[in-house]
């Protein structure tokens, strides 16, 4: 009989493209992984995977079968949210997702608030980024994920929580006026910091600059917000700093803020989670705490 933890190992693989990595994520040595998916290959009678030393590919028998298994997983997943909504209160594991620019700055303050108001609620974090988030929680190996808009998918509901604006970080001059305002033409290409490959706070900064991918031939990237602002108080470079960050965390006193003219940069910070869970209010609910914790 085809397994669940099969089926888990499959998705994981068609994700990472490589069996040591799904391993990993899987909790499991690369052997036992390796064996069971070639026993469901051998049960189905069809090559799932196009095998080499260094790469692993889905073959189209491979694609159309993680399609499937990821519908059943999210179904297995919506069936124990349905077994813990007869409980009427948010319980259990919660797994959570959020990206890097967000997590460190709205997250802390969230939990405890959950814990205050969700005792029994036992909360695993992810933090990656948004495309990962929404394939995870559409294969529901996440309840919900806290990311920027846009987040385009039939699958999943979204819920809008608030604004948050960007400011631009340059390096303190104290010839430079105070109140001045920052303007997109103080944005050099050659000097923009910016978040690495995939992160979607990189392509919200290009998009406001207007500045194409090939125009950063020597524009540096980062995997923190945290590199990039010491980047900017060592005079490397500027960077649009997203106003949470600077909320939460007060700048290093050799970074000038500006802030922009109106209309200002934004991004709109949201919370989502699959259609079809049964634990919808419950994630209303949640967002809702989330929301009330930013306004506070």
């Amino acid at each position: 009989m085809t397994t669940l933890r099969q089926l888990r190992y499959l998705e994981a693989i068609a994700r990472h493209s490589h069996f040591g990595k799904a391993a990993l994520e899987c909790s499991v040595s690369q052997p036992a992984l390796s064996q069971q998916i070639k026993e469901l290959e051998q049960r189905w009678g069809v090559a799932l995977l196009e095998r080499s030393p260094k790469h692993v590919s889905l073959t189209a028998e491979g694609t159309e079968a993680v399609r499937r298994a990821r519908a059943i997983l999210s179904a297995v997943s919506d069936l124990e949210d349905f077994a813990r909504e007869r409980t009427g209160t948010l319980s259990g594991v919660l797994r959570l997702g959020a990206i890097p620019s967000i997590a460190p700055y709205l997250l802390p303050a969230m939990l405890t608030r959950l814990a205050d108001r969700y005792s029994d609620v036992d909360l695993r974090l992810r933090e990656t980024v948004t495309e990962t988030l929404v394939d995870e929680l559409k294969a529901g190996k996440l309840d919900v994920i806290v990311a920027a808009l846009p987040l385009k998918s039939p699958e999943i509901e979204v819920r809008e929580l608030f604004v948050d604006r960007f400011l631009l970080a340059v390096r303190d001059d104290q010839q430079m006026k105070s109140g001045i305002r920052a303007t997109p033409s103080m944005i050099g290409e050659d000097r923009l910091l910016l978040m690495g490959e995939g992160h979607c706070l990189r392509e919200q900064v290009l998009n406001y600059c207007n500045i194409g991918t090939s125009k950063l031939s020597r524009a540096m990237g980062a995997s923190s917000l945290s590199t990039i602002v010491q980047m900017v108080a060592n005079g490397h470079g500027v960077t649009l700093l997203p106003e949470m960050c600077i909320r939460e965390q007060a700048p290093d006193s050799r970074i000038r803020l500006l802030r922009f003219a109106d209309p200002q940069p934004s991004r709109t910070v949201a919370m989502a989670w699959r259609k079809s869970t049964p634990l919808r209010d419950d994630y209303m609910a949640l967002s809702q705490l989330m929301l009330d914790g930013w306004d506070a």
